[in-house]
């Protein structure tokens, strides 16, 4: 039987990445309506990989015999006010969701929930490739983005992503 703690977590998790789709699904919109449909794109493919996430979650718990509990999502509270403060915002929410898994990773070791553990392992290294690609987008804007015909060329990279659903099996 799961651990009560370990479960609120994970049940708890399965709101946050939801919540995440929608901030992704904000600044999808925020760069569609500035006209760039790359930049559109790359956080349009984000939200389905935070939507998937939430389902492995919720998939995770089913198969553990545990109850979901689904709660209301809050509407994203960042100001997307430029370019760069949209993606250091995505960066500074991936930080604070890679937080959230270590935490839930801990409560499942000090419980000695190796399985829960096994499961979290993905997301541990899926988490550290969140927070490179968010990286590296800043970096790419800080340096090409001041240029009209290098953000051109950087919108239409993000415009060639697509997305390849999550190998985790249950």
């Amino acid at each position: 039987m799961m651990h009560e703690t370990v479960h609120k977590l994970l049940n708890e998790q399965i709101n946050r990445e939801f919540y995440s789709a929608y901030l992704y699904l904000q600044f999808s919109n925020y760069f569609k309506a500035k006209g760039l449909d790359g930049f559109a794109n790359w956080y349009m493919i984000q939200a389905q990989e935070e939507r998937d996430h939430a389902m492995l979650f919720y998939t995770y718990l089913q198969n553990e015999d545990m109850p979901v509990t689904l709660a209301a999502i809050d509407k994203p509270d960042v100001n997307c006010e430029s370019d760069i403060a949209v993606l250091k915002a995505g960066l500074a929410h991936e930080e604070y969701v890679t937080s959230l898994i270590h935490a839930i990773y801990s409560a499942a070791y000090d419980v000695k929930d190796f399985r829960t553990m096994q499961f979290l392992d993905w997301f541990v290294k899926e988490q550290g490739e969140e927070e490179t690609n968010a990286k590296d987008l800043i970096t790419k804007m800080e340096l090409f983005g001041g240029d009209p015909k290098s953000l051109y060329m950087l919108n239409q990279e993000l415009a060639a992503r697509v997305y390849s659903a999550p190998s985790l099996v249950l």
